[in-house]
């Protein structure tokens, strides 16, 4: 897993990959709301009718995960950063010895990151899907200014985090970015950031899965397909080059098989069933545990309660959640599905762990002005400008 982690981490993680009885990697919910409206999400509305765990009780779900020895736990939202006790929730896990990552759209003030990684966040990702500071705009919800909000937070999480911190951008593939990824990859291998892809995941409003957008315009029609295949092609060239692409090569393939309306194949090694909850699960806001982002389980397992441990590890719960993940259509949900490949297929996980751990001063965090990024951004785009048609990407912050 490479030198991003403690050995202490190491440890857990490669006691999980070998046994496939304690959680690598657990998805906080940490609250619903959001500042954004995000074209591919649908979790604002999907959340919306739990409550919040209290900050006491997110310290109860901290030493809970400690106890059934989770490596790593990722603070979600919604927008996590709505959330005024957030510092105190990462503290919360810092101090169980749990490896604590943020997900966040990018808009928190500079005093709430600080305080988020004093309080010991090790690691964050950030959602950033084009350098066309208007499409970027409009996949947001139409709201202005949000990209060079976001740029700003990447001047300040690179001024703020040390150097080996993972950063990285959460890249939705879309029609409406397709084109303008491969010069996300660059930006972020130029600056020490990783990008993760995601295909766009739509659903029917009769079948309404708690991720997935209703918006039918975000599944590619079948002429743009061999495009699709050329950019992921063109992606994965990019990677074995050293650009910073954290995906591995079985996910590649089973992106071009979601798009085309295939099914994944990444949970073939396991019967055709996700890890969940052996390797991973997700925890609701108010602090139920859930089968994953789309799936809750029907039973009330509360993280929160004394208890936890003792009804996780019982015959009851992992029949539950396995009977719910074995009907599953299969999702591209980023971390879930590399987790399952890293653990079930030695290639990958190599690769991974020498990617991650090669002395290479690109694969750092380095200091840069929101500024340089800003005319960095520019200077990527002014190689494709056909690419770049909104009159807003040649603008510079507002």
């Amino acid at each position: 897993m490479g030198s991003f982690f403690p050995l202490s981490t190491k440890l857990r993680l490669a006691r999980s990959v070998l046994t496939k009885e304690f959680p690598i990697y657990v998805q906080y919910y940490v609250t619903a709301r959001c500042n954004l409206a995000c074209e591919q999400c649908n979790v604002i509305y999907s959340n919306a009718d739990v409550g919040e765990a209290s900050t006491d009780d997110t310290r109860r779900i901290a030493e809970n995960l400690a106890r059934i020895g989770v490596s790593v736990v990722l603070l979600t939202g919604g927008e996590p950063f709505a959330r005024k006790d957030l510092p105190e929730i990462v503290a919360a896990f810092a101090s169980n010895g749990i490896h604590t990552r943020l997900q966040t759209n990018g808009l928190a003030s500079r005093a709430a990151l600080e305080s988020c990684m004093k309080a010991g966040a090790n690691d964050i990702s950030i959602s950033l899907d084009s350098l066309d500071p208007g499409v970027q705009d409009r996949i947001n919800g139409n709201v202005p200014n949000s990209w060079h909000r976001a740029v700003r937070t990447v001047s300040i999480v690179n001024e703020l985090f040390p150097g080996d911190a993972l950063a990285v951008f959460g890249c939705v593939l879309a029609p409406r970015n397709l084109e303008q990824v491969p010069d996300v990859v660059r930006f972020a291998t130029e600056i020490g950031w990783w990008v993760s892809l995601v295909p766009a995941h739509a659903t029917a409003r009769r079948e309404p899965l708690s991720f997935r957008t209703y918006d039918q315009t975000l599944v590619f029609p079948k002429d743009r397909l061999p495009r699709v295949d050329a950019v992921l092609d063109e992606i994965r060239r990019m990677q074995a080059e050293g650009f910073h692409v954290y995906d591995s090569e079985p996910y590649f393939e089973d992106m071009k098989r979601m798009i085309r309306g295939e099914s994944v194949r990444w949970r073939d090694r396991n019967s055709g069933v996700c890890d969940s909850p052996d390797l991973y699960f997700a925890i609701l806001p108010n602090g139920d545990m859930a089968v994953c982002c789309d799936w809750r389980m029907r039973t009330r397992v509360s993280v929160i309660d004394a208890d936890f441990p003792e009804r996780f590890r019982a015959d009851a719960t992992r029949e539950e959640a396995h009977k719910i993940a074995a009907a599953c259509p299969g999702c591209l949900f980023g971390s879930f599905p590399e987790i399952t490949i890293s653990a079930r297929w030695l290639g990958p996980m190599l690769r991974r762990a020498l990617s991650f751990s090669r002395a290479d001063a690109r694969r750092a965090l380095r200091r840069i002005s929101e500024r340089e990024l800003l005319e960095l951004a520019a200077g990527i785009r002014a190689r494709a400008p056909h690419l770049y048609s909104d009159s807003a990407a040649r603008e510079g912050a507002p």
